[in-house]
């Protein structure tokens, strides 16, 4: 019977679990940044300044065949967004997104997608359907997203995070993001805070 009832429990919170959102943070994320946090709700982490990390280099090859460095935006603010096609929080934010790297473009905001899962023909049936103006990369085997340690746990889908015009991780986001909280994270980057 406690076996059963043992069963009953580790299914319920796997299913709670699952519907959390596309993917779940490894055990130690919350931790490598001293906040606790439960993947795939929308958690905002900023970093002041003198807290930031290192610069933060995102390169690869995005499915146009590009190749893309967040090297040639210093200067700039870089947001980066993990996704794939098959995530309704990533399908949902896209709008937001879309609309982000147009508007701010004369800004100096550059935008890269950063896609956990997809081959290049739906990635860039994604990239039609929503009509997104800016690159991404494929990252399968999920060096990219690896290499952000610490700032994004590795299942996190979808993750956004914005560096500074230095190049350092200034905030992120944690699940779904609004258009109102990624502009004003934006805003507080551009703003050197």
């Amino acid at each position: 019977m406690a076996r059963r009832h043992a069963a009953g429990v580790a299914l319920a919170l796997g299913t709670a679990l699952a519907l959390a959102g596309c993917g779940a943070a490894d055990s130690g994320a919350g931790d490598v940044v001293g906040q606790g946090f439960v993947s795939g709700d929308g958690t905002v982490q900023q970093w002041e300044p003198a807290d930031r990390t290192e610069p933060v280099v995102v390169e690869g090859t995005s499915f146009e065949g590009d190749e893309v460095s967040t090297a040639d935006w210093r200067g700039d603010v870089v947001v980066l967004n993990t996704w794939y096609a098959g995530c309704a929080p990533c399908r949902a934010e896209a709008p937001a997104l879309v609309s982000i790297a147009t508007d701010r473009a004369d800004e100096g905001v550059h935008l890269l997608g950063i896609n956990t899962e997809d081959e290049a023909g739906a990635a860039l049936a994604f990239q039609r359907t929503f009509e997104v103006p800016y690159p991404s990369i494929e990252d399968r085997s999920g060096q990219v997203v690896a290499g952000l340690s610490g700032v994004v746990p590795l299942q996190a889908v979808p993750s956004t995070v914005v560096l500074d015009a230095e190049g350092r991780v200034a905030a992120r986001v944690v699940g779904e993001v609004s258009e109102s909280t990624l502009n004003s994270l934006i805003d507080d980057a551009m703003a050197g805070a």
